[in-house]
C-alpha cells in the first residue's frame, strides 16, 4: 500500500497535470474538465472536495503561476473550443474568486506586457468587473484580518503600487482607449469608498472583541495622496468620517489608528488633503485626536508648515487648523507656541522686505485668526508680546513703499489694539476700505457654530428637498411687505413732474465777485505777496491758460513762476490744488522746456526738499515728456476737459444727437455691397516730436548725483521710495524717446544706472529696475542693442533669467519675463533680418 501523499505535494502533481492536459489537449469536454478541477480549488463551499490545507496551499504557491499561464496562453486554440458562458465562468472565474492581492498584480502585469489585441480586452474587462465586484475591499480586509502569508516588504511595496498607480499604468498602455473606470475622476473616490467599508468592518470587529490591523489601508491612504490625489480621496472619506465619529468612540479610535499607521513620509500629504476636506475644527478633531502631540512630523506640518512656510490655502483652511490647536486643552500650548511663531514672522522687517505679498497676507490672516481664538487670561498673559509684535511689526510695514503692504499693517495693528484694549485706547488709521481690508476686520470676530454648520444641517427640510434653492417667487420682497404693513400703494406716492428731463447743470461754474487775472505777472505778484485766498485761488485756476496763451511771456518769467510753483503750499484749502499746480507746472515745462527742465533736474539733488517735493518734480518731468511726444492737436478742436464733459453727459429723451440725413446714409451704406471701399479716412498729417531735441535735457541731469548722499537726502540709503520713483522716471523718459537720436546714448546710460541696484532689497525699487530694461529693449534700434551692449547683453539675459525664477515678488517676476521676450525678439531681429522679411 502507497503512503498518502501531502497536500502540497498533492495539490503540485494535480495542477501540474492540469497545465499539460492545457498544453496538449484540443477537446472541449476535457478542457472544460481541466479549468472546473483548477476553479474547484478557490470554491469553499460545503459540496468541495477539496481540503482547506489544499486550498490554502493551491493560494499560496501557485495561483499566481495559474493565472500567469492562463495569460501567456489567451489566444491559444483550446480557448476558443468555449462557448462565452463557459469563459466568463471558467477562464474569467479564476481571476475573480481567488486571493485579490495575487489577481491584482498578474492582471496589472499581463496588461502592462500584451500589445493590442482581443487579449489584451479581455484582460481589461476583467479587470473592470474585478473592481466593480468589490474586490479591491476584500484585498483591503484580508490585508486587515491579517491572513495574507508573511510576504515581503518588496512585495507589498509593489502591491501598493499596482493598487494606488492603477489609473497611470493603465492610461500609459491603453491611451484613447482607456476606461471610463480607470480615470483617476472614477478610480480614488471607488478607492476611498472601499477603504471606507473596510473601516466599517474594523469597527464592527472591534465591538466583537477582534483584532484587526490598519497598517495597509494606511499605506494605501498615504500613497495614494503622495501622488496628488487627496482631493479625489478625502472627497468621499472626510465628510462619512465627519459623521460616523460625532457620537461613536470606536470610530474615533479607528480613525486615530489610521493616521498613526500613515509613513511619516507621506503623513504630510495626507494631512494637508484632510485639512482641506473637513468643514469644521471639531471634526478634524475627531479625525485626528492628539496626532499632533504624539507624532513630530504631524506637529511640524499643522503648527509651522501650513501656517509659516506655505501660503496657498483658503482662510477657511487656517480657521480650521487654528481651531483645532484651541479644541483641547492639551493642544492649548501648541496653539500659543503658533502665536509666538507668527508675531516674529509678521514683526520681522526682513519678512516683509523679501516675502511675497501673498505670504505676508497669509500670515497677517493667520495671526489674526489666532488672537481672536485666545482666552482673557490667555492674552493678559501675553499682552507684553503682542505690544511688541504690534509695534514693532507696524513699523515695518509702514516703512514699506507697498500701498497694499502699508495697509495690511494698518488693519492688523487696529484688530490687535482693540483685540488688547491697553487702557481703552485703540489705534484708528485712515485707509481705503476694499476687499482685502474687509477680510481682515472680519477676522476678528470667529463665525458661531450655526454659521460654520453646513446648510442642510441647520435647515429643519425634508431630506429630498435639502440643497434645493427657494424660489425667488415664494419670497415676498422687502418694499412689498412695507407696502402692505403701511396700508398704501406704492405707486400713489408717484408725481407726474418726475417725468420731466433734469436740466443740465454739468457745466456751471459758481459765479465770484473778483475778477481772474489776465497777466502772468499779476499770477506771480499774487504769489508772492497776497493774503487774499479768493485771488490766489483765481489766481491758480488761471496760470495753466494764461501760459499756454501767452508763450513768449511765459519763457520770461518760467524758472521764476517754476520755482513759486515748486516751495507753494496749500494754505487756504484751496480744491484741487495739487492738481492745479501740477497742470501750471507742466505748461511752464512744456512752453519752456530747457531752462525749466534744468531748474526742476537741479533742484532734485538740492538740500532741503521734502520727499514730497521731489516726487512733484519727477511727476511734472514725466507729464511734461508725455505732452511733448504726442502731436499738436487742432486749435479749432476741443480740449480734453470739454471733451470728456461731452462724453459723460447723458443723452436725454428727445435730444436726438443725430440728423436724419445722417440716418439714411448709414442705411443706404449698410445695405450696399463694394468690392473695395479705397481709402475711407484722409492719413495723418506728420507733425514733428517736440520731445526728442529736448529729451537729454530731461534724462541725463537726473543719472548725475544719485550716489552724493545728503544731510536730508540719502538716495542709495533709506530713501528707496524716490529711488524707485526715479528709475521709473527714467525708464518712462527713456520710452518716449523711441526713436529719438539720443535713445542709444540714454539706453546705454540708464543699463549702467540701474545695473548697481538691481539686486535692491526694495520690491519698489526692483520693479523700477526691470521696468527700465524693458523701456530700454523696447525703445534702442535692434542694430545699436546689439553693437552697444554687446558686452552686457549675456550677463543681463542670466540675470533676467534669475529675477524671472526666484524672485519673491510676482509683479518683478512678470516683467523679468516681459524683458527676456523683448530681448529674444530684438536679437532674433537682427540676426536674422531675412527671415523677418519673409514673415512680414
Amino acid at each position: 500500500m502507497m503512503p498518502s501523499l501531502t497536500p502540497d505535494v498533492e495539490v503540485r502533481l494535480s495542477v501540474g497535470q492540469c497545465v499539460r492536459t492545457l498544453t496538449t489537449s484540443k477537446e472541449k469536454e476535457e478542457v472544460t474538465k481541466t479549468l472546473h478541477t483548477l476553479t474547484s480549488y478557490l470554491d469553499d463551499g460545503p459540496q468541495s472536495t477539496i481540503t482547506s490545507a489544499q486550498r490554502a496551499e493551491f493560494s499560496r504557491a501557485h495561483y499566481t503561476r495559474t493565472l500567469q499561464f492562463l495569460i501567456s496562453n489567451i489566444n491559444a486554440d483550446w480557448l476558443q473550443l468555449l462557448t462565452v458562458a463557459q469563459c466568463t465562468e471558467l477562464w474569467d472565474g479564476l481571476f475573480l474568486r481567488g486571493p485579490p492581492d495575487q489577481t491584482l498584480l498578474v492582471l496589472m502585469d499581463g496588461i502592462s506586457s500584451l500589445s493590442p489585441s482581443a487579449g489584451l480586452d479581455r484582460l481589461v474587462s476583467i479587470l473592470e468587473r474585478f473592481l466593480q465586484s468589490g474586490r479591491l475591499t476584500v484585498l483591503l480586509w484580508t490585508r486587515c484580518q491579517g491572513k495574507v502569508p508573511s510576504d515581503s516588504p518588496q512585495l507589498r511595496e509593489t502591491l501598493l503600487g499596482r493598487l494606488v498607480a492603477l489609473p497611470d499604468l493603465t492610461a500609459n498602455q491603453l491611451h484613447h482607449h482607456n476606461k471610463t473606470l480607470f480615470l483617476p475622476q472614477q478610480y480614488y473616490p471607488l478607492l476611498a469608498r472601499d477603504m471606507l467599508t473596510v473601516l466599517e468592518r474594523t469597527c464592527k470587529a472591534l465591538r466583537d472583541r477582534k483584532d484587526c490591523s490598519l497598517t495597509f489601508v494606511a499605506q494605501a491612504l498615504g500613497k495614494a495622496c503622495v501622488q496628488g490625489h487627496s482631493g479625489l480621496v478625502f472627497g468621499v472619506l472626510a465628510p462619512r468620517l465627519a459623521s460616523c465619529t460625532r457620537s461613536d468612540m470606536v470610530w474615533q479610535r479607528v480613525c486615530w489608528k489610521l493616521l498613526e499607521n500613515v509613513p511619516e513620509r507621506w503623513l504630510e500629504s495626507v494631512l494637508t488633503g484632510m485639512v482641506q476636506a473637513v468643514n469644521r475644527p471639531d471634526a478634524l478633531s475627531r479625525i485626528m485626536g492628539n496626532l499632533v502631540l504624539k507624532n513630530k512630523k504631524a506637529q511640524f506640518v499643522i503648527t509651522h508648515k501650513l501656517l509659516l512656510l506655505q501660503y496657498k490655502y483658503e482662510t477657511r483652511v487656517l480657521s480650521i487648523l487654528l481651531g483645532y490647536l484651541a479644541q483641547d486643552r492639551e493642544r492649548r500650548p501648541l496653539l500659543i507656541q503658533v502665536l509666538r511663531s507668527l508675531c516674529q514672522a509678521w514683526a520681522n522687517p526682513s519678512a516683509v522686505r523679501h516675502t511675497p505679498l501673498e505670504q505676508q497676507l497669509y500670515v497677517s490672516r493667520a495671526l489674526l485668526l489666532c488672537v481672536g481664538l485666545l482666552s482673557d487670561a490667555e492674552l493678559q498673559e501675553l499682552r507684553s508680546e503682542l505690544l511688541q509684535c504690534m509695534l514693532g511689526g507696524m513699523q515695518s510695514h509702514l516703512d514699506s513703499n507697498v500701498v497694499r503692504v502699508r495697509r495690511m499693517g494698518m488693519v492688523v495693528g487696529e484688530c490687535l489694539s482693540s483685540r488688547m484694549d491697553i487702557n481703552g485706547a485703540k489705534l484708528k488709521f485712515e485707509y481705503e476700505h476694499d476687499e482685502e481690508t474687509k477680510e481682515l476686520l472680519s477676522l476678528m470676530t470667529p463665525l458661531s457654530e450655526e454659521e460654520t454648520e453646513p446648510l442642510d444641517d441647520r435647515l429643519d427640510l425634508p431630506q429630498d428637498v435639502k440643497g434645493q434653492t427657494v424660489p425667488s417667487q415664494a419670497v415676498p420682497s422687502q418694499a412689498a411687505s412695507v407696502a402692505q404693513k403701511s396700508g398704501t400703494d406704492p405707486d400713489s406716492e408717484l408725481d407726474s413732474d418726475d417725468e420731466l428731463t433734469p436740466y443740465d447743470m454739468s457745466a456751471d461754474q459758481e459765479m465770484s465777485q473778483a475778477a481772474p487775472p489776465r497777466y502772468l505777472r499779476d499770477c506771480l505778484e499774487a504769489f508772492l505777496s497776497s493774503e487774499d485766498p479768493v485771488r490766489v485761488d483765481l489766481s491758480l485756476r488761471a496760470i495753466e491758460g494764461l501760459v499756454r496763451k501767452n508763450t513768449s511771456t511765459a519763457q520770461e518769467v518760467s524758472v521764476e513762476l517754476s520755482k513759486v510753483l515748486l516751495h507753494m503750499e496749500d494754505r487756504y484749502n484751496t480744491v484741487g490744488f495739487l492738481s492745479l499746480r501740477q497742470a501750471a507746472m507742466v505748461a511752464l515745462t512744456v512752453t519752456d522746456s530747457v531752462p525749466v527742465t534744468e531748474y526742476l533736474t537741479t533742484e532734485f539733488y538740492s538740500m532741503n526738499y521734502s520727499i514730497r517735493q521731489r516726487l512733484d518734480i519727477l511727476e511734472v518731468l514725466i507729464m511734461s515728456a508725455q505732452e511733448l511726444s504726442q502731436p499738436i492737436t487742432d486749435k479749432g478742436g476741443p480740449s480734453k476737459s470739454i471733451q470728456r464733459v461731452t462724453m459723460d453727459t447723458p443723452v436725454y429723451p428727445g435730444d436726438d444727437p443725430i440728423h436724419w440725413r445722417q440716418v439714411v446714409e448709414r442705411r443706404i451704406q449698410s445695405k450696399t455691397k463694394r468690392l473695395s471701399k479705397g481709402v475711407t479716412h484722409p492719413p495723418a498729417k506728420p507733425t514733428p516730436n517736440r520731445y526728442a531735441p529736448v529729451a537729454g535735457h530731461f534724462f541725463f541731469p537726473l543719472l548725475r548725483n544719485y550716489d552724493r548722499p545728503q544731510v536730508t537726502f540719502d538716495l542709495l540709503g533709506g530713501d528707496h521710495l524716490v529711488l524707485g520713483r526715479l528709475i521709473h522716471t527714467l525708464g518712462l523718459l527713456m520710452h518716449l524717446a523711441v526713436n529719438a537720436p539720443v535713445a542709444t546714448q540714454m539706453g546705454r546710460a540708464l543699463l549702467d544706472f540701474v545695473w548697481a541696484v538691481r539686486y535692491h532689497v526694495d520690491q519698489m525699487v526692483r520693479r523700477g529696475v526691470l521696468f527700465a530694461v524693458c523701456s530700454v529693449f523696447l525703445s534702442m534700434p535692434s542694430q545699436s542693442l546689439l553693437v552697444e551692449l554687446s558686452d552686457q547683453l549675456f550677463e543681463t539675459r542670466a540675470w533676467l533669467a534669475d529675477v524671472a525664477e526666484g524672485d519673491p515678488d510676482a509683479d518683478c517676476r512678470n516683467l523679468a519675463v516681459q524683458s527676456l521676450v523683448l530681448l529674444e525678439k530684438s536679437l532674433k531681429t537682427e540676426m536674422n533680418p531675412a527671415a523677418l522679411v519673409l514673415q512680414s
